[in-house]
């Protein structure tokens, strides 16, 4: 019985596997701090220029965004394109799904599942922008919310990448538009 129960153990185990692949090497001191203080400004930038013309600029998955436009500048899901219209389809899809199907967990899921193969058929994957039917959702937004936070925010931290990478780097951002 015994090394029966260990062989299930084993063969449980065994599906958390991975394929063999290593972790990608650190890129550097440098690349690293550049990419906090990329976020540091950017968020700080929408947060502070939001709160003095009482709008809403800020949306949770544009910390994401941060990650990828200062972290990976050269990555594709970092690139404008990726960016803009990742945020824009994805948020439209909430927003459409929450109006016609009523806030559902089936309607949500169907709109996280046509965002994802939206983007991926537009080629303009931007995984964060895969969470903004969701939001949408959480804060039963209307049609209002594609423009503020979401249009008007993605525009300005992609200007702000752009002048900021261009500033502290040595590879021009954005790789295509």
């Amino acid at each position: 019985m015994t090394g029966i129960f260990q062989m299930e153990i084993k063969n449980r185990f065994a599906l958390l596997r991975t394929a063999g692949g290593s972790r990608p090497a650190h890129l550097g001191t440098r690349a690293v701090v550049l990419g906090g203080i990329g976020g540091f400004i950017a968020i700080g930038a929408l947060a502070l220029l939001g709160a003095s013309l009482a709008v809403t600029l800020l949306l949770g998955s544009f910390g994401a965004s941060c990650v990828l436009l200062f972290g990976y500048p050269d990555a594709p899901f970092a690139q404008p394109a990726n960016v803009f219209f990742g945020h824009l389809f994805c948020t439209i899809i909430g927003i459409a799904a929450l109006q016609l199907l009523g806030p559902s967990p089936w309607a949500l899921a169907l709109a996280v599942g046509l965002a994802i193969s939206v983007m991926m058929a537009t080629r303009t994957v931007h995984p964060p922008a895969g969470s903004n039917p969701v939001i949408v959702f959480l804060g039963h937004a209307g049609w209002k919310f594609l423009l503020f936070p979401v249009v008007s925010g993605v525009v300005l931290l992609v200007l702000i990448a752009w002048i900021y990478n261009n500033a502290t780097r040595k590879t021009r951002y954005p790789q295509y538009w």
